[in-house]
């Protein structure tokens, strides 16, 4: 795919997803809730942390963007999950899937494989996880993946023709593939994976991005692309892991189009 339209394509979305102000709901876990929602309101987009039962279905029928992230899979979340999905598949709302962890533990590694062939928008995961998706591996050490992205390229293209999905591999090196494009991003700094709910909330950006309808390869790029260099923003200010959290809340919401465009490295 061309870098110059990736980059194009990037700083518009920004735009459009500020004018929109799209409305994601997150289904997502307990421990990362109140950073992803933060983060969403930071770039200018709207959360909701709805994810009861009763209430989970019905709206995501007036949601944007949906997010399902399997980080802590307690019960009620897990008779959420599917009722969001067929709502939003209903609606024809986009949806992310977050395979956390999973692999070597079953719960949640059984209910992945349910929800992934309810056919998500986007699959976002480290290497193992990607893997242990596919049924190519049996996961990393917890949240931890124990391979690079590099080696979860083909399980990624098995998910991508499979389901009919984008699949996002985070890593140093970002790899988005949707089965016949494959786009490799190497912005970002370590201190994201230093603080809690670095990579889960870029699960709901992601969802954020989709939510404008656009081509969801690129919307995924868009959302890793501004993510990724806003942690760079955050990190020439920060002083650790404590200020980079608060300094990268303050780099998504003042990021721009132009910035993201100049700033894009495809690897």
């Amino acid at each position: 795919m061309s870098v110059a339209l990736t980059e194009n394509y990037s700083a518009h979305l920004l735009a459009e997803l500020r004018r929109r102000e799209p409305l994601v709901q997150c289904v997502t876990n307990i421990v990362v809730s109140g950073f992803t929602a933060n983060v969403l309101l930071a770039l200018g987009a709207s959360a909701a942390m709805v994810d009861g039962d009763e209430e989970a279905g019905p709206f995501a029928g007036v949601a944007s963007g949906v997010l399902v992230n399997l980080g802590t899979p307690y019960r009620e979340q897990r008779e959420a999950m599917p009722h969001s999905v067929a709502k939003a598949n209903e609606q024809g709302t986009p949806w992310v899937l977050d395979p956390v962890a999973i692999g070597a533990l079953p719960l949640r590694t059984r209910l992945a494989f349910e929800l992934v062939a309810l056919r998500p928008t986007v699959v976002r995961g480290n290497p193992s996880e990607i893997m242990a998706l596919a049924g190519f591996g049996t996961g990393g050490r917890g949240v931890d993946s124990l391979s690079g992205p590099e080696t979860a390229v083909e399980a990624a293209h098995f998910l991508a023709s499979t389901y009919g999905c984008v699949v996002a591999i985070s890593g140093a090196v970002d790899i988005l593939i949707d089965g016949t494009r494959t786009v490799r991003l190497s912005n970002g700094h370590q201190l994201l994976t230093r603080v809690t709910g670095g990579g889960c909330a870029l699960g709901a950006v992601m969802a954020a991005f989709a939510g404008l309808d656009e081509d969801p390869l690129l919307a995924v790029c868009a959302a890793v692309s501004t993510y990724t260099i806003a942690a760079e923003i955050a990190a020439s200010r920060a002083h650790g892991p404590g200020s980079f959290a608060v300094e990268f809340l303050d780099a998504l919401a003042g990021i721009d189009g132009e910035t993201v465009a100049s700033r894009v490295v495809a690897a």
